[in-house]
């Protein structure tokens, strides 16, 4: 009988700390953004004076829209508020050692030092692109991949997985640089999937409240960066910052979301509808009209509504807004509970982003 008291004693226990562990992660979502916003809000406008001192500017030419040189290091500040929002969640004790964390953190900075020099030197693309499979190698093998797929019963994906994780997150990362041709569009994409992401994450079974917390940071840091990146734009997040977002984009997406039910590897290409759509027409248009498809131009869906006559900030509504119906879509594919906190989650960064836009238009004038 002592044995058996014993027994329940200890599962009483270790109930309580799984629920007290849950609790601080819900807590640390929610502080995590928050931080992460206030340190990234207080950080960019430091970035721009350093970057128009230094000369590190994107100029205009004929593939570009902005008129005047525009500091196009904004990714430090995204990657230096998100790692900051970890730190101060290490010091605060919230921060959740788990598996594949270190991983995709180490990867994603390696993505954003890549980014940056790129932003500096202008890197060839071919080399980038080497790179950049290294980097995806090395998360590979510290265990963020695609395994399987659930179809068929269950389809072990065997030395398939290499290949098909590999695309998937040097792909996403793409994705994102290039979507981000117009003021705010990249950053309001950006917001809006991490945060899907981040509810389907923990809404999933079992959740991943570490995929969820990435994600609200990054989510955090980007709305610190839109608050100076709606149109007109006083900084650009560069290779720097596009890169570091698309990787942790592509990275929880595996780790949170694939890793789950059956309909769940349908879910990343629904939430990240806009990146894909844009990568995919753009490469294969390319590759039809003989040219590489690493060579930039001027003809990307944004372009292409711009040249409809839409003006930025519409592009960006437009854009924004497929976002969000493709995040709903994927939120309601899980269960309507989801679809209910996802509709209040994108409510309140709506709100946000409208009175960012508000603010900076009042102190413009």
């Amino acid at each position: 009988m002592q044995k058996i008291s014993d027994c329940k004693i200890i599962q009483v226990i270790e109930v309580r700390k799984i629920f007290i562990k849950s609790l601080s992660l819900q807590h640390a979502h929610i502080i995590g953004a928050i931080i992460a916003y206030l340190i990234g809000v207080c950080l960019v406008p430091f970035v721009i004076a350093f970057s128009k001192k230094e000369g590190l500017v994107d100029k205009p030419n004929a593939r570009k829209i902005h008129t005047k040189p525009i500091s196009r290091i904004g990714g430090v500040a995204i990657w230096t508020s998100a790692m900051l929002a970890f730190l101060s969640l290490v010091v605060m004790s919230y921060y959740p050692y788990g598996s594949l964390l270190s991983g995709i953190l180490l990867g994603s900075s390696l993505m954003f030092l890549l980014g940056l020099i790129d932003d500096i030197y202008n890197l060839p693309a071919k080399f980038k692109l080497f790179i950049q499979i290294a980097i995806a190698t090395l998360v590979y093998l510290l265990g963020v991949r695609i395994d399987s797929v659930p179809f068929f019963g269950g389809l072990d994906l065997g030395l398939w997985s290499y290949p098909i994780t590999l695309l998937w997150i040097v792909g996403i990362s793409n994705a994102i640089n290039f979507i981000d041709g117009v003021d705010g569009l990249a950053g309001s994409v950006i917001t809006i999937n991490a945060i899907t992401i981040a509810i389907i994450a923990v809404a999933m079974t079992p959740p991943n409240p570490i995929s969820a917390l990435i994600g609200f940071i990054l989510a955090g840091s980007m709305l610190a960066f839109l608050t100076y990146n709606f149109n007109p734009a006083r900084i650009f997040m560069g290779d720097s910052g596009a890169l570091f977002s698309g990787f942790l984009l592509a990275t929880i997406s595996i780790t949170g979301v694939m890793k789950t039910a059956t309909l769940a590897i349908l879910l990343p290409f629904v939430v990240l509808a806009v990146p894909i759509m844009d990568i995919t027409y753009s490469s294969l248009r390319r590759i039809a009209n003989g040219t590489s498809p690493f060579v930039a131009d001027a003809e990307h869906i944004h372009h292409k509504l711009l040249h409809a006559g839409f003006s930025q900030k519409k592009t960006v509504f437009i854009l924004s807004t497929v976002a969000i119906i493709a995040g709903g879509l994927a939120s309601l594919l899980v269960d309507a509970e989801t679809f209910r906190t996802y509709f209040v989650a994108i409510f309140v960064i709506v709100l946000v982003m409208l009175a960012l836009n508000i603010i900076k238009g009042l102190t413009k004038k």
